[in-house]
């Protein structure tokens, strides 16, 4: 009998849960996760269709210079356009979250809404994984990520720090901006005078300590106020440099060494390709007293387009 009204309950429970998901969903998605910074970081498209295999776009380049001629010139300079294409794949990922009869039960029994705490959880694993991928890639997929791509340039710090450092701890705050400076030129001369960086990633630990160490003792400047007065690209622009702090990075050079990252921040240099934001699908019973509710995203890892307008530098 007992087994009976359990049966009995099942179909009651799964209706309970479709009408609470209608009120948990709009909650979930309005929730704000300070701590995902992909989206902060990399212009995201979301204009290709859910459902698309991949994405494929194309690359262009001018090339051609004019010279001095004559009135009856045979050889007239041309210009050209160079294109490239490129393809980028679209994979699906998902997470879910859901409840067995008896807790379905109860929240029934008891007159209670169920919370949107495990439908949050899920969204948030969601994002964290979008996050891992967009900054350092995924190798079974073939990913690369913002700040380990082999098309960009990578450089060195110089020794120029105490005993030969080359690290930002052992410099003083003209050392450090130098260096600073360096991976923006080195972005300004390697796109051919075309990009300039506007956007400065940093190790935590390293722009804390920027942060809270004076240019001398007696002034109240940081090093990191320095920095954003006496960069390439606020001299140029009058611009701020945004320089954000990116977990991970305090490994991400080469031999495991600090790295920074200097960009310019602009879909037309890179873009996250991101078809279908996590979204969950309808609920369904999966087992004689359990309720799933699944949830799925599908994306394409970090595309950039334009290597030069990004520059590395490690060993700091």
């Amino acid at each position: 009998m007992r087994g009976q009204q359990l049966l009995h309950d099942a179909p009651r429970a799964l209706a309970f849960l479709v009408s609470q998901q209608a009120f948990i969903e709009p909650t979930v998605y309005r929730t704000q996760y300070p701590a995902i910074r992909y989206q902060r970081l990399i212009p995201v498209d979301t204009a290709a269709p859910e459902w698309i295999p991949a994405v494929t776009y194309f690359s262009m380049d001018q090339v051609g210079a004019a010279r001095w001629v004559t009135g009856n010139a045979q050889d007239v300079p041309r210009a050209d356009v160079k294109r490239n294409i490129f393809e980028t794949t679209v994979s699906m990922a998902g997470i879910g979250y859901g409840y067995d009869l008896e807790e379905l039960g109860k929240a029934q029994l008891l007159g209670m809404s169920l919370d949107a705490d495990k439908a949050a959880a899920a969204r948030q694993a969601s994002e964290e994984f979008i996050d891992k991928t967009a900054l350092f890639g995924d190798t079974a997929k073939g990913y690369d990520g913002l700040v380990n791509n082999p098309a960009v340039t990578a450089g060195s710090a110089p020794p120029t720090g105490a005993a030969g450092s080359t690290q930002f701890k052992d410099k003083t705050a003209e050392q450090v901006t130098a260096d600073v400076n360096g991976a923006i030129t080195g972005v300004f001369v390697g796109s051919n005078t075309v990009e300039l960086a506007d956007t400065l990633l940093l190790p935590y630990q390293i722009m804390i300590d920027l942060s809270i160490r004076r240019i001398d003792p007696m002034s109240q400047m940081t090093v990191l106020d320095w920095i954003r007065r006496n960069n390439i690209f606020t001299m140029e622009t009058g611009q701020p440099l945004d320089i954000i702090g990116v977990r991970g990075l305090e490994t991400a050079g080469a031999g495991g060494t600090a790295r920074l990252m200097a960009y310019r921040r602009d879909p037309t240099v890179l873009k996250l390709w991101l078809p279908m934001p996590f979204r969950f699908f309808p609920a369904w019973q999966t087992g004689p007293w359990r309720f799933d509710v699944p949830g799925a995203f599908r994306f394409g890892g970090t595309d950039i387009r334009r290597p030069g307008a990004c520059r590395y530098l490690d060993g700091l």
